[in-house]
């Protein structure tokens, strides 16, 4: 009678934490392409659209430039039979577009230029340089932009170059590379900030410049950065012209490397060390910087890698009566996994945080560029040239169409001085809402060091003391225990469900940088749910009686299946990069299968990647020692498996 008793406890726990039935009810919730949809756009047979650059024109008209040096208006862009006119060709690797004032405005490698048809007869004949920078001829000086100030003003962003021997470092080898430039209509060019490495999104958001960056040496993880005058955002190359008369920035490279090791080494032989990830080190964070140089200027929303995105690019704002819910709100598109990310901002103690969500992904190709068009809907431009994507294809230009209903989603989070306040689109199970089993909380952090990425650090756990549910089931507060500035804080709902069909959230997880923690009165503990189901059914696990038969033992070494496996790929990670089957962005696993390496060695790689092994590959792999060893060993055992 008493096990009877254990048994319906725990089956009442499990259906609210939204295990065993919930999963069930998670698997008939609607999904991302239930509410929006991706449209294709037909292009004319033999036109290789790799596009860098999208605007919309006054007359609804499409502007489109592509990597290959064209200039495309296409006219009915919404229709059906789209009409696509090319108006130049020839620029240098085009990676941005804009309109102003009759024009078109590009930045190609080395200069801002003017376009402009003056004859009227849909093609374009004058070019103008507007203004231009220098070039050291290396491949990976891109030039993005230009986005347009409220002032009419423009911004161009610059990559750095990479070392010859030390080919991992990022180098400005002239100016103004790793800088953001200020340009006026006239041709006057200002340096704006500097600390960037690969400044492929540019955007203003209510008026002010924001960017996104991607992972890489320097760069712990992609992020969304408000870009000050005068300001440092991270990577050290730029710094080299910090000292010059028109410079606002006067941080030195000398002054940061004497709080942070650059790790210049070299073997026995003379030879350049690269710099790897050390574990158990002690190490230091970009908003340790910030406590010498207050110049530095934090993300004000980390993208965490492999989860929201691996190289992060256009950033747009939501226009009003568009895309639900969402309107003002931020989009921001990724290259490597095909997809769009959105963000809420909002100012504390007068600085820019907020929350990061998956928003849509499965695009046919890696998301560059985002252009709205007068009908509301989202035009994406797509490549994935020099770097693999989670889409088939190289190239392309697609449409993102709203289909009028409203997905069950957290519409904002904000923080508090107690933990965080969460609306809803749409009301809420008040049940499930009250149970603090229904939330989970983390916090973690990337370390700031000359490795390409970093690894989370410093991950806790965070314990719940309270969760209020407000009265229309529209909104709740939940009070957390060990708030960390500067951190990301990860919020899952694995147990919250619409009043509505009981559906879970389509995007149950959100991202949150708590670059300040508000001011203000905390809720009273009376005020607060407390109830956990959690604690009870653990309390009556602890009571029953478990073994492990010797079949389960000798079960764990064998090679988990693909699906049971996929979990697994997911949660580190691991599945934002490769395919079991193909090239990604990393190679297939059937691929790392073949080259025969151990199980020790494979854990060695996770550790500390070696990219020289896959010189076929742009982008090194990251380094993952916070992956614990136990599902570290599942993997490798499943990826031999493949051979």
């Amino acid at each position: 009678m008493m096990q009877l008793n254990y048994k319906k406890l725990i089956i009442a726990g499990l259906v609210l934490l939204g295990t065993a039935a919930g999963r069930l009810q998670a698997q008939e919730s609607p999904k991302e392409e239930d509410f929006f949809r991706i449209a294709r756009i037909s292009s004319p047979e033999g036109t290789l659209l790799e596009v860098g650059g999208l605007c919309t024109l006054p007359n609804g008209d499409l502007g489109v430039a592509t990597r290959r040096g064209d200039i495309f208006i296409v006219e009915n862009p919404s229709s059906k039979q789209p009409y696509f006119r090319k108006v130049a060709s020839g620029l240098h690797e085009v990676l941005g577009l804009a309109w102003k004032d009759g024009s078109l405005y590009c930045a190609q490698r080395g200069e801002l230029t003017r376009l402009t048809d003056t004859d009227m007869d849909g093609k374009i004949d004058k070019f103008e340089t507007v203004y231009a920078w220098p070039l050291s001829g290396h491949y990976h000086e891109y030039s993005f932009g230009p986005v347009i100030a409220p002032d009419g003003s423009f911004f161009v962003s610059g990559n750095v170059a990479f070392g010859d021997e030390e080919w991992w470092r990022g180098e400005s080898r002239v100016p103004w590379r790793g800088w953001m430039m200020h340009i006026s209509s006239d041709g006057k060019m200002e340096p704006w900030a500097t600390g960037f490495r690969s400044p492929c999104g540019l955007g203003i958001i209510d008026g002010e410049l924001f960017y996104t960056e991607n992972q890489g040496d320097w760069m712990g993880s992609g992020a969304l950065v408000h870009v000050k005058k005068g300001s440092f955002v991270g990577h050290p190359a730029g710094l080299r012209w910090s000292q010059e008369p028109d410079s606002p920035v006067k941080l030195t490279t000398e002054q940061l490397y004497s709080k942070v090791d650059p790790r210049f080494r070299r073997d026995a032989q003379g030879h350049a060390i690269k710099p790897e990830n050390v574990e158990q080190e002690k190490f230091v964070t970009l908003f340790d910087m910030k406590k010498y140089f207050p110049e530095v200027q934090l993300p004000a929303v980390w993208l965490p890698h492999g989860v929201l995105g691996i190289s992060n690019s256009q950033v747009t704002t939501i226009p009003e009566g568009v895309f639900g819910p969402f309107a003002r709100q931020v989009l921001v598109g990724d290259q490597g996994q095909s997809k769009i990310m959105r963000v809420y901002l909002e100012k504390v103690n007068g600085e820019y945080q907020g929350a990061a969500w998956d928003f849509r992904s499965g695009f046919q190709s890696g998301v560059l560029r985002l252009a709205w068009g007068k009908d509301g809907s989202l035009f994406v431009g797509e490549t994935n040239r020099g770097w693999g994507s989670a889409g088939d294809a190289n190239q392309g230009l697609q449409r993102l169409v709203w289909n009028n209903r409203v997905p069950f989603e957290m519409r904002t989070v904000s923080a508090m001085p107690d933990g965080f306040e969460i609306t809803f689109t749409q009301p809420i199970d008040k049940k499930s809402a009250a149970d603090l089993a229904s939330y989970q909380v983390e916090s973690f952090i990337y370390k700031y060091h000359p490795v390409y990425g970093s690894p989370t650090v410093n991950t806790e756990k965070l314990a719940l003391k309270g969760v209020q549910v407000s009265p229309d089931g529209m909104k709740v507060r939940i009070v957390v225990n060990g708030l960390r500035r500067y951190y990301i804080h990860k919020i899952s709902l694995p147990g919250i469900r619409a009043i509505q069909g009981s559906y879970s959230l389509v995007h149950p997880d959100v991202y949150y940088t708590l670059n300040n923690i508000p001011e203000g009165a905390s809720l009273a503990a009376a005020a607060l749910s407390t109830f956990n189901s959690a604690t009870a059914v653990k309390a009556a696990a602890k009571t029953a009686t478990t073994t492990t038969s010797a079949k389960t033992v000798s079960n764990a070494a064998k090679p988990l299946t693909t699906a049971e496996i996929q979990p697994l790929l997911n949660k580190y990670t691991c599945s934002s990069c490769h395919n079991e089957k193909k090239k990604q962005v990393g190679p297939g696993f059937n691929e790392v299968a073949k080259r025969n390496y151990s199980v020790a060695k494979i854990l060695q790689l996770l550790r500390n990647p070696q990219p020289q092994n896959w010189p076929g590959y742009a982008t090194p792999m990251p380094p993952f020692p916070q992956v614990p060893q136990a599902d570290a060993v599942k993997i490798a055992v499943w990826i031999n498996s493949l051979k």
